[in-house]
């Protein structure tokens, strides 16, 4: 996913953010069954990513699909997601299909924090490793003659220690791998769960070696301002000058001499 259809999701998922924290897997498993009503239209695919069509007209489109169907939080979700633009057909259900994987990986962080990622990274890096070791499992997995209920108790009995979140995601791959091999998917799922995973990991540049009560200032001062213990990764890297340069997940904050230099420079210049 590129240009014009990367910028809707990640427009999406910023919104979605501070709701997380009280997301539950209900919702998921509810965006996952509207995933299911997308793929199984292509007329309406084509409807709800038609760039003459208004994103009120998508919407309401939408409201009339799934009205009494799910809750009115997933229905907001869907809302919002096809009120933007789209530039290609798939393109919306692929984005429907990572805000509820996000949405499942948040539930996994939910009052475990990092932990809660780590376990779920292992579970679904386990299933993947099995699948990957027998051809006659990734057989079973894509049969599309078989039911849908045996393959996926097949798939979860390779990870019997999985919590709810693993599991649905497992689940999800097994079910609907939309064009993918199951393990293919759940690497895809796995992906996002390491992005996730970024969040708890403080990159700090500093132009000398911090002592140890200026190591605790800024984990505290860090833990502080994102809200959560970070774990503190420090690199030495004297061409920085001066200042601090931090980066945790996207978000970047850079006071070094050498920042401020080059904005003087654009300033100047312009």
């Amino acid at each position: 996913m590129a240009g014009i259809s990367s910028v809707s999701l990640a427009t999406v998922l910023e919104e979605l953010e501070p709701t997380l924290s009280g997301a539950s897997l209900a919702l998921a498993e509810e965006l996952f069954g509207v995933l299911s009503i997308l793929d199984s239209s292509a007329g309406l695919r084509r409807a709800l990513t038609d760039p003459s069509r208004t994103g009120e007209d998508k919407a309401t489109l939408v409201d009339q699909l799934i009205a009494g169907r799910v809750s009115a939080e997933a229905s907001d979700v869907v809302r919002r997601l096809v009120e933007e633009r789209w530039a290609g057909v798939r393109d919306l259900g692929d984005a429907l299909e990572q805000v509820a994987a996000t949405v499942v990986i948040a539930v996994a962080e939910q009052g475990e924090g990092a932990q809660g990622l780590d376990r779920l990274e292992n579970e679904l890096f386990s299933f993947i490793q099995v699948v990957a070791s027998d051809h006659d499992l990734q057989r079973a997995l894509s049969q599309t003659q078989a039911a849908d209920e045996s393959k996926i108790e097949l798939a979860l009995k390779l990870v019997p220690g999985a919590g709810p979140a693993g599991a649905l995601l497992i689940t999800q791959a097994v079910r609907a791998p939309r064009g993918l091999k199951p393990a293919a998917l759940v690497d895809r799922f796995l992906e996002l769960v390491a992005a996730r995973q970024q969040r708890w990991i403080a990159h700090v540049s500093v132009t000398q070696p911090l002592q140890a009560n200026q190591f605790e200032r800024l984990e505290a001062g860090l833990n502080a301002l994102y809200g959560r213990e970070l774990k503190i990764n420090v690199t030495v890297d004297p061409s920085l000058i001066g200042g601090v340069r931090v980066s945790v997940g996207d978000e970047m904050v850079d006071s070094t001499v050498v920042t401020r230099l080059s904005e003087l420079r654009r300033k100047l210049a312009g």
